[in-house]
């Protein structure tokens, strides 16, 4: 524990490459089962019932946000912030609040869908026929809150590899699951796929929680009460933040759904599964390893913007050249992980896509806000960010259809750009660092290359153009990415090809 309290100075890109490497590594694996899973409910169910997954699964979502109270959030950065001041008693007390209020709020979560399951089935169905599979729902979000409490306390500890197996195991059971209910129960089995998905997520996560050996303590009524405070004050803003968002996915696939029919609904939800696959990778390891980190130093501004440029840096490198690649072959990437069926999304796809090159750089800025608690600053910032997309949804769904809400990501991601930069510019005095501003005038500007290439001219010479940028994007990464990390660390194939190269 003190080991992981001492907070890293000097330059940090080999532990943001370890950690990415872990997470990454994971959810490489996890995307091969979603891959599977996906293929397989495309061939099953088609794009009808893919948007009934979507519908169900925002659904859970929402309600887990609501019920949960942010605690996944602000337990992670409790702890973190306990680890980081090597109190092992602050450490054993936390745990154990985070883990009592996870499953009182999970009960209170889940009783509450089940007895509203009827007015939300009628509102996001158009009728109570669906109320049975929303009332069954209620049980993944018991399961759902308290794995969160579980995960919280891994992440807050940074015991990176567990988080990582987790992933893995989580994946692989969802997917050995939902597969056979599904193919035995057709659109029948989406809800109790979901329920036993999130079952078999505790039961990895509650196995991993015992690995870690915190003495239990016994914990005052007066402690309880200070430290649960401590959790849901920070936590009510971050289960703001995390309604607002689900609630603007929920309410896009709704102005989706209103406006062209479940199966349009069914697109969204394959081009926003795909849109997301690559990016996760990043994404995901930003959150799991870089927010405690973050937090660790959130009160020393120039530490704090130094380890956001570097998190910035590695993170455009490794997201870029995978997106192009996305951008450039999303014809193919919908037929090898969906169908034919599915064609008709290629062009969200390609939206969302840009989108996603935006929110890998605006992401490591934001966590500025998270780390020093800057709670009202969070929150309307999240306010902001749903207005927009929403409304761009709302305009752009009705003018052209589907694709309307790819462009909306892609427009709420200039604009959340922009104003969390001038937000962070405030907290803590961030700016980009010379290296961030030449990637981004090369990957941007890549992006907008390939994409309009691809409306201008002939498929097979926009293909090319789009392998060629590829290519190019990728190679220039590999060798920023070996000139960033020690050279000790690196395998000794690399290091020859380096001193080559040099």
């Amino acid at each position: 524990m003190e080991a992981r309290a001492s907070p890293e100075r000097g330059p940090s890109y080999r532990q943001i490459l370890k950690s990415t490497a872990l997470i990454g590594g994971s959810s490489v694996v996890t995307v091969l089962f979603s891959i599977i899973r996906n293929k397989a409910m495309a061939l099953l169910l088609g794009p009808a019932g893919i948007g009934l997954i979507g519908l169900y699964s925002s659904i859970a979502d929402i309600a887990s946000a609501l019920a949960g109270l942010g605690i996944q959030a602000s337990g992670v950065r409790q702890i973190a912030e306990a680890v980081g001041s090597g109190d092992t008693d602050r450490i054993a007390r936390t745990a154990t609040v985070l883990k009592r209020t996870s499953l009182v709020l999970g009960l209170l979560g889940a009783l509450l869908l089940a007895a509203l399951a009827y007015p939300v089935a009628d509102f996001t169905f158009g009728g109570p026929g669906y109320a049975g599979g929303v009332a069954l729902l209620s049980a993944a979000i018991l399961f759902r809150l308290l794995a969160d409490g579980q995960t919280a306390l891994i992440q807050g500890m940074r015991d990176i590899a567990s988080l990582a197996r987790i992933n893995v195991l989580a994946a692989f059971f969802s997917t050995a699951i939902s597969i056979p209910l599904i193919y035995l129960f057709g659109t029948s089995g989406i809800v109790p796929s979901l329920v036993a998905a999130a079952a078999a997520t505790l039961a990895t996560c509650w196995w991993y929680r015992r690995q870690m050996r915190i003495a239990p303590q016994p914990v005052s009524t007066r402690r309880i009460s200070e430290e649960t405070a401590a959790l849901l004050k920070l936590g009510v803003v971050f289960m703001a933040s995390g309604f607002l968002t689900l609630g603007a996915a929920y309410a896009i696939r709704l102005i989706v759904l209103r406006a062209e029919g479940i199966a349009a609904a069914g697109l969204y939800q394959a081009a926003w599964t795909l849109g997301g696959f690559y990016a996760s990778f990043v994404l995901q390891a930003m959150g799991t390893d870089f927010y405690p980190r973050l937090t660790a130093v959130a009160e020393d501004d120039a530490e704090c913007n130094r380890l956001v440029n570097e998190q910035a840096q590695i993170s455009m490198l490794l997201a870029g050249p995978g997106l192009i690649a996305t951008l450039t072959a999303a014809p193919l990437v919908i037929w090898l992980l969906y169908s034919p069926e599915f064609y008709a999304a290629v062009d969200l796809l390609r939206w969302i896509c840009l989108g996603m090159m935006l929110r890998v750089i605006a992401w490591p800025m934001g966590f500025i806000v998270l780390a020093k608690g800057a709670k009202r600053a969070f929150f309307w910032t999240e306010v902001a960010a749903t207005l927009v997309h929403v409304g761009l949804a709302w305009l752009l769904v009705g003018s052209f259809g589907s694709v309307g809400a790819g462009a909306a990501f892609f427009g709420l991601y200039v604009w959340h750009g922009l104003l969390i930069y001038a937000i962070v510019r405030h907290l803590s005095g961030f700016r980009w660092s010379a290296a961030n501003r030449k990637l981004a005038l090369i990957f941007l500007p890549a992006s907008g290359l390939v994409f309009g290439a691809i409306f201008v001219l002939p498929p097979w010479p926009a293909a090319v153009l789009g392998l060629a940028t590829t290519m190019i994007s990728g190679a220039y990464s590999l060798r920023i990415l070996m000139e960033l990390v020690p050279r000790a660390s690196l395998p000794a194939a690399m290091r020859a090809w380096r001193s080559r190269s040099a």
